[in-house]
């Protein structure tokens, strides 16, 4: 991933966050910094996107992986963020890739 794609995240509140204290690190939690509305509008727009094949695909291959609801659209609000990020940064519009499905 591009190193710009991490601070937009991390603005909108989407990147995990580790919780460190001296020597002890605690493993990756959703951020509770960040912008709100940015972070509910991603959210939104990732719960809206489930009615899209390619979306419902990732979702439901996180969900596969063991992650709650709200983890698994928390994971796609953030791949959304990412898409939008490169589309402003290479000044194109969105192309959805039909990805192969697998039998």
């Amino acid at each position: 991933m591009s190193r710009n794609v991490e601070p937009m995240a991390m603005y909108a509140g989407l990147a995990p966050a580790t919780r460190s204290s001296g020597s002890s690190i605690r493993g990756e939690q959703p951020a509770r910094r960040g912008n709100k509305q940015l972070k509910r509008t991603f959210f939104l727009s990732a719960f809206a996107a489930l009615a899209d094949p390619a979306s419902r695909a990732y979702y439901d291959k996180k969900i596969a992986q063991g992650k709650h609801h709200t983890q698994a659209l928390l994971c796609l609000a953030r791949r959304r963020a990412d898409v939008l990020f490169a589309m402003l940064r290479d000044g194109t519009f969105y192309e959805p890739q039909l990805a192969s499905v697998v039998s």
